[in-house]
């Protein structure tokens, strides 16, 4: 008989759908080159972490303190959840304990850092300076964070056979009807294997049970049987010759990973973000202020909005933080031709921004210089980013995966050719985050949004997997800012794993089997 199970630690649950990349991370820390700020003898640092809620630090934890040590090594590891769709600021502290002090304010404060938690974990490994109150570097103190997902992706199948179980059976029934079933037990990965009689009844007979652990039933490869004595406590307590109920025999371990998203984010993936704007004249004279891309006195409209709702959570996942930005729908000088796919730096060979705000400034700046045409079409920026994409499909691992936001105000004009690229990008590490502006009517959009079953190509060719994400900006106008981000970002660490696990693509970093 042969049996798969999958491992988790602590009790913790993989939960499935859009919410499934929610998981604890652990995080450990070293610090080198502390400010020394004790007289007869070193600094006593300890580190203390913070995250950041409704603008306000609030404390999450302390490390033991290291003593008389400039370059510790803290024993005592933070655990925070991990929500991808959500920006999660975290604040480390090094302070020098002064053991009179009572208060936090009251020991010495040796630097700090600042960061998001997606920062972290894309990097899984982070080196970077301390810097005190005023700014300034904290001489050569550096503080280095390293993340783990809490939890253990293995899957172990096993194949199993018994030798000379104790019957619990009348001669009338079958010999053979016998099951044994797997429990889990503590983040150790002891396993305990209990074996029953089979009753058709659901009445089963517990024969025996035996400890081990996945270290010695991994063993049993290569055609190397593991035996295990199958004891019944009841019994040996009883019979003082009592050796076993039985020989339980692993005949065969075979261990496979289920990889989560974060294991493809440690791993080193990249997430390459592009974003897509649109400049057609249903969205009103940006000099007016009834038009969607006007920019009031406060700096702001729905376009820009939802740029850096979804744009300040992406970035974190993109080391060089160097993006596209390309417009549709617009005349652009000297020869005032139509455009659905230009770079709205003007640099058609260098469209990247620098981070999120880099792509914000981009767009603030070309208003002024295009003219809003039309009509809305949306294939030739989807196959814009596919070129790219299609090269990643020689990867060998997970090394980056592909995201198109793109931000419109009306109906899709070329709803065909945009069916058709969808399709193809469907078979690509790619996924289109599609915002709604203005009042307009989405139905088409929501469409895209559907089962990828539904979704056909002009050929009849179905989508291989649902890349599609779409929102209507006006559902979240009075929202908080997160909400937005939180929803259109809630499906796309499952379109990540998704393609990885059917191209059967192990992370960057992944230890062989």
């Amino acid at each position: 008989m042969a049996y798969t199970l999958g491992l988790a630690t602590d009790g913790q649950k993989r939960s499935v759908g859009p919410q499934h990349c929610v998981t604890r991370v652990e995080l450990s820390v070293t610090a080198s080159s502390l400010l020394d700020r004790d007289v007869a003898s070193k600094s006593d640092p300890f580190c203390v972490l913070f995250h950041e809620v409704d603008g306000n630090w609030v404390e999450l934890g302390r490390t033991e303190t290291a003593v008389n040590n400039l370059n510790p090594v803290f024993g005592v590891k933070f655990q925070v959840d991990y929500h991808f769709e959500e920006i999660q600021k975290l604040r480390f502290a090094m302070f020098d304990e002064d053991k009179c002090a009572t208060h936090l304010d009251e020991h010495d404060f040796l630097g700090a850092f600042v960061c998001t938690l997606g920062v972290i974990v894309s990097n899984k490994k982070l080196h970077r300076p301390l810097i005190l109150a005023n700014g300034k570097p904290a001489g050569k103190g550096s503080i280095t964070i390293t993340a783990q997902e809490l939890s253990d992706n293995r899957i172990i199948t096993l194949t199993l056979s018994g030798r000379k179980l104790d019957k619990k059976i009348t001669a009338q029934e079958l010999s053979d009807n016998r099951i044994i079933t797997l429990t889990l037990s503590g983040r150790k990965l002891d396993k305990k294997v209990l074996c029953y009689d089979y009753d058709n009844d659901g009445g089963h007979d517990f024969i025996g049970e035996f400890q081990t652990t996945v270290a010695k039933m991994s063993e049993a490869q290569n055609s190397v049987e593991v035996e295990f004595d199958c004891i019944n406590p009841k019994k040996q307590k009883k019979k003082k010759n009592y050796k076993n109920s039985g020989v339980i025999i692993v005949k065969s371990c075979k261990i496979t990973r289920d990889y989560t998203f974060l294991d493809y984010i440690l791993g080193g993936c990249q997430l390459m973000f592009t974003v897509g704007i649109d400049f057609t004249a249903s969205n009103g004279n940006p000099r007016e202020p009834s038009s969607l891309h006007y920019i009031n006195p406060l700096g702001s409209n729905e376009y820009l909005a939802a740029i850096l709702a979804v744009g300040q959570i992406i970035q974190d996942y993109d080391t060089d933080k160097m993006f596209p930005a390309l417009g549709f729908g617009a005349q652009l000088p000297p020869d005032w031709k139509v455009s659905h796919e230009f770079a709205i730096n003007f640099n058609p060979t260098n469209p990247f921004c620098s981070g999120v705000e880099g792509i914000a400034q981009a767009y603030s700046a070309c208003l002024p210089h295009i003219r809003f045409y039309g009509p809305t079409n949306f294939a030739p920026i989807i196959n814009h980013v596919a070129r790219f994409a299609s090269q990643a499909l020689q990867q060998e691992k997970a090394a980056q995966y592909f995201t198109l936001l793109i931000i419109t105000d009306g109906v899709i004009s070329d709803m065909d050719e945009t069916r058709d690229a969808i399709v193809q990008a469907s078979k690509l590490p790619m996924s289109i985050i599609i915002i709604g502006v203005g009042n307009a009517d989405f139905a088409a959009m929501e469409f895209l949004d559907g089962d990828a079953s539904v979704l056909r190509s002009s050929t009849g060719e179905e989508a291989v997997r649902d890349i599609v994400q779409f929102v209507p900006f006006r559902d979240f106008r009075n929202a908080p800012k997160e909400t937005l981000a939180k929803s259109v970002l809630a499906e796309l660490p499952q379109q990540v794993t998704q393609y990885f696990k059917q191209r059967n693509l192990p992370p960057i970093n992944s230890a062989p089997e």
